[in-house]
């Protein structure tokens, strides 16, 4: 970003979908898209496909697992839409909604339906657990095939594989989403009193992250796994996890600062670069080393939704973004 101009914008393809986008990601090079009514929507080469995936049901919650888009909804169903349309149902239960899920690279998914917790992996074997109360958070910690849940009081780590019970990590209060460190060395839940709660895995010590204006919905590990940002205030705050005692009694960096909240964040996948997305539509890249800055979409191109996805692609050479008004935009990054 040295010699980068002040603005992306013409490098970025705007659509307009419709219907409020939950979330997106890159499915090697298309841009898969959950929206809100029930839909699935594939982006390749500028063509458009819609898929009809949850015909009777809204979605509810969107991740990726391997090559395929995972999406859970208020009509009981877990389902698995891949990049050349097909679909799978992986699960099914009438009357219940799927609250969580989470995938892995190699294709193992979780998802759960209130305090039941079900975990799939990449041969297509399913273990189940049951939480202390209603999950609303899953992760699946990068090394090791370990799951992580959030629940009221804490959050709890299980090995699908292994008879054990999952291991307790409390801290008074309703926990929501959740993420473990690249080196498994730290688990990280947002909650609903506007703060993040963290403990040190080895010694379960405590780490509370606190002074949100809101609730912090998105998180992001940099490349390197030194650095945490989140959402929840009117600029990207980022934590330092570089040391031993991570964020223990350091104060975190801001960058990305504007007159609304940040909604989305997503680290660049090779480089110190964040990409952050607002709420009322802005989505900006940012560099970590000076908090550098790049317009990629804002008012004068029709910027009014709440940014609800933002990823980039494998390489970090594209970056897609969607909104709660159903706008969305691909950033080609210049060459």
């Amino acid at each position: 970003m040295a010699n980068s101009p002040n603005s992306l914008t013409e490098n970025v393809t705007l659509h307009t979908f419709g219907d409020p986008i939950v979330d997106a990601c890159f499915l090697g090079r298309t841009a898969a898209f959950a929206l809100n009514e029930g839909q699935v929507l594939l982006l390749d080469g500028g063509q458009e496909k819609r898929i009809d995936v949850h015909k009777d049901g809204i979605i509810l919650v969107a991740a990726r697992a391997g090559t395929a888009l995972l999406t859970g909804g208020d009509d009981g169903r877990l389902m698995r839409t891949f990049p050349d349309g097909r679909t799978e149902e992986i699960a099914a239960q009438k009357g219940k909604w799927i609250d969580a899920v989470a995938g892995r690279e190699d294709g193992a998914m979780a998802w759960s339906t209130g305090k039941q917790v079900y975990c799939r992996d990449a041969k297509g074997e399913v273990k189940t657990c049951e939480a202390p109360s209603t999950v609303r958070g899953l992760a699946f910690a990068a090394k090791g095939y370990r799951l992580g849940m959030t629940h009221y009081n804490g959050v709890s780590l299980w090995f699908p594989n292994t008879a054990a019970a999952p291991e307790r990590f409390e801290w008074k209060g309703s926990h929501l989403d959740m993420t473990l460190s690249p080196d498994g060395r730290f688990v990280i839940s947002t909650m609903q009193e506007n703060a993040l709660h963290g403990w040190r895995i080895s010694d379960k010590a405590n780490m509370r992250m606190s002074g949100y204006p809101s609730k912090t919905r998105s998180l992001s590990w940099s490349h390197d796994g030194n650095w945490l940002a989140t959402s929840g205030a009117e600029s990207c705050v980022i934590w330092p996890f570089k040391d031993k005692d991570g964020p223990m009694g350091k104060q975190p960096q801001e960058c990305g600062v504007r007159n609304a909240k940040v909604s989305r964040v997503a680290f660049h996948p090779k480089m110190p670069i964040i990409a952050i997305g607002y709420e009322d539509g802005w989505v900006l890249l940012c560099r970590l080393s000076d908090a550098a800055e790049i317009l990629v979409h804002g008012a004068r191109q029709g910027a009014e939704g709440a940014i609800t996805a933002l990823a980039w692609d494998q390489n970090g050479q594209n970056l897609l973004f969607g909104a709660a008004d159903g706008k969305a935009g691909l950033l080609a990054m210049p060459a």
